[in-house]
């Protein structure tokens, strides 16, 4: 009964205009705020660590549009799923730095897409697959409902779903091996500290995954970063050229380099990155642990 009221749910808000459901976010963030809550605690936490140079007043006020527009971006995704590529193509007001994509696939290398955890990061699949083929990796949700309705939502136009397996791997080899795209979410934290290494992220240390490293070796592709940064009456599409160090051989040097290329795109608009993740989590022995007292850390 449970996933049948939020499947429903999400239904619902599919059929309204998006300046409601923006709207509807702002409002259930500034709930969230307002609460003690761990995505509060985890927001101040992360903005604390990387934004020394801003005071509490200045922290709280970012940490507070950054809650309301993580929730602005879950209010969205139910449209984005069910609506048709012709409706978010007319939601999307503005491109960036499109011709960074198509020179890139130009080469013929196949071209690897960071899709970081910023703006509304559901809006970037469906319009990558409008410029050509995408290949995505995709952890199946436990309900059964949701995972149906998530996966049919981002499987539209010319968008293949890898799981998150050796399987799934093997298809982004092959899919960048025939010269279309293969996005990833570059800002995940592995399960495994073997499955990564530890690189800089705002200046501070985090476990980051290794298979963006190991894919551009394998295959030598290109690398962009794109997202879809809120703005009136819809998105813009912002693409920018990764860091030139993701393409070392050094694992280390590629992670930071990864690392920088997000971080690139989360200062166009810091309010628009998903800051309630516990990004700096998993750190082996000897690095410290920062979300342990974090529930002592919003007053």
């Amino acid at each position: 009964m449970k996933d049948w009221l939020v499947v429903s749910f999400i239904k619902f808000l599919s059929l309204l205009p998006l300046s409601v459901s923006r709207a509807l976010g702002a409002f259930l963030g500034g709930l969230l705020w307002r609460g003690r809550g761990r995505e509060k605690q985890v927001t101040i936490t992360n903005l604390r660590l990387c934004f020394p140079e801003l005071n509490e007043e200045e922290i709280h006020a970012l940490a507070r549009q950054s809650l309301q527009e993580t929730m602005k971006t879950a209010m969205e995704a139910g449209a984005v799923w069910r609506k048709d590529y012709a409706w978010l193509k007319s939601k999307m007001v503005e491109v960036e730095g499109e011709h960074i994509l198509r020179e890139k696939l130009a080469l013929g290398k196949g071209l690897l897409v960071l899709a970081p955890h910023h703006g509304n990061w559901e809006v970037v699949a469906p319009y990558l697959a409008s410029i050509a083929p995408l290949t995505a990796m995709y952890q199946p949700l436990k309900s059964a409902a949701m995972d149906e309705l998530v996966l049919n939502g981002r499987s539209k136009l010319n968008i293949t779903m890898a799981p998150t397996n050796r399987k799934g791997v093997m298809m982004l080899l092959k899919a960048l091996q025939q010269g279309t795209i293969v996005g990833i979410l570059p800002d995940q934290v592995p399960e495994k500290t073997a499955a990564g290494g530890v690189a800089p992220f705002f200046g501070q240390p985090a476990l980051t995954i290794g298979l963006i490293h190991g894919l551009i070796q394998k295959t030598g592709c290109a690398v962009a970063s794109v997202f879809a940064q809120r703005v009136p009456g819809g998105f813009k599409m912002v693409v920018l050229d990764a860091d030139p160090a993701i393409y070392s051989e050094d694992e280390l040097t590629s992670l930071a380099g990864m690392n920088a290329s997000v971080e690139a795109c989360v200062r166009r608009a810091p309010a628009q990155y998903q800051w309630e993740y516990k990004r700096f989590r998993r750190l082996p022995e000897g690095y410290p642990r920062h979300y342990q007292k974090s529930s002592r850390q919003t007053a």
